[in-house]
């Protein structure tokens, strides 16, 4: 896993943890030592995060503070590909909707936070049980996604223009 990844991975377990996560806890979690992990927490407070050390573990003090809804359009097997750009270029994706001839609006709070979270709805979406959303309009779709900073949404914005993914509105 590349370095950055682990950052933002790393941003996105102690943001959405209610307690304290110990660096041996992030450690094991990426299969790295402890040490690159207070380095790698280093690197983010110098970066302009407010992560705080507790005897108990990390804390970021700062949530996302921006959003944007982006309009886009994929196959289903691109979702993970989607969701991964976002989440490993710093974003987090609150939500989708669609917007039906019929039906209006349509929307669902997703909360994908890290990779996991993106793979896990996919294999939900392959079992069956469900469609995903985007079916209902052929692919299209908004995904409301929070970043830290604008200039972060601006590089989600690029990236999933270079990829294909982005429909200018």
């Amino acid at each position: 896993m590349k370095a950055e990844i682990r950052r933002n991975e790393i941003l996105s377990l102690i943001g959405n943890s209610e307690n304290p996560v110990p660096a041996c806890v992030i450690a094991e979690r990426f299969a790295v030592s402890r040490q690159v992990i207070v380095q790698d927490i280093a690197i983010l407070r110098a970066n302009g995060y407010d992560i705080t050390a507790t005897n108990r573990g990390y804390v970021l003090n700062s949530k996302a503070q921006c959003s944007r809804v982006f309009k886009c359009r994929h196959s289903f097997e691109q979702i993970v590909d989607e969701g991964a750009l976002v989440i490993e270029s710093g974003g987090r994706i609150e939500d989708i909707s669609v917007n039906h001839r019929i039906y209006g609006k349509i929307a669902a709070r997703l909360d994908l936070h890290n990779r996991m979270h993106v793979e896990e709805l996919y294999r939900s979406l392959v079992s069956g049980a469900s469609k995903p959303l985007m079916s209902v309009t052929d692919g299209y779709h908004y995904h409301t996604v929070s970043a830290d900073s604008e200039e972060v949404l601006n590089g989600i914005e690029e990236k999933l223009r270079k990829a294909g993914f982005l429909i200018e509105i």
